[in-house]
């Protein structure tokens, strides 16, 4: 966790100084300064080891880890799952590229809800998903942090550190 945590961090404030310059109040007020971000500006790092290898990872506004508004990116290759699992806060996902596939239940054969480029998804904290991208896929994640992920198997959780916890 420790590690997902200086990892967030750290991307978050690489996002912000391009974002928004020198502004550290930004940060904080979120209503103090406007953010624009051009896809060709979007800084790309591996995902958190929560998530499973493969992923790459952006973080756009705010700091994901901590209460507040945040706004991430997740970049999947072709075949990318993500076992069942919870948040612990509500979060809002639309398609920017590809295909997910957003199976809303226990297991990876539960009620498939296929998202086109441009499809938009509400998911309640706590309940229960997995997902898989059909081709290569982009997704935006907003919410209200810290943001968090919770496999209802445990051993899905491909970070080592997560039965430490």
């Amino acid at each position: 966790m420790k590690n997902s945590i200086l990892w967030l961090v750290g991307a978050a404030l690489a996002i912000a100084s391009v974002a928004q310059a020198d502004d550290p109040s930004a940060m904080k007020g979120m209503k103090t300064k406007a953010i624009f971000i051009n896809a060709k500006d979007v800084t790309w790092a591996p995902g958190i080891p929560d998530l499973p290898k493969g992923v790459q990872m952006a973080v756009l506004l705010g700091d994901p880890t901590k209460s507040g508004a945040y706004a991430l990116r997740l970049k999947m290759p072709d075949g990318y799952k993500i076992p069942p699992h919870w948040h612990t806060q509500d979060e809002q996902l639309t398609v920017l590229d590809g295909q997910l596939v957003l199976h809303m239940g226990d297991s990876m054969t539960a009620e498939a809800h296929p998202l086109d480029v441009a499809g938009y998804h509400f998911l309640p904290g706590k309940m229960h998903h997995a997902a898989e991208a059909k081709g290569a896929t982009v997704v935006q994640i907003q919410g209200m942090g810290p943001f968090d992920i919770h496999y209802l198997n445990p051993a899905d959780n491909p970070n080592p550190k997560a039965a430490s916890r």
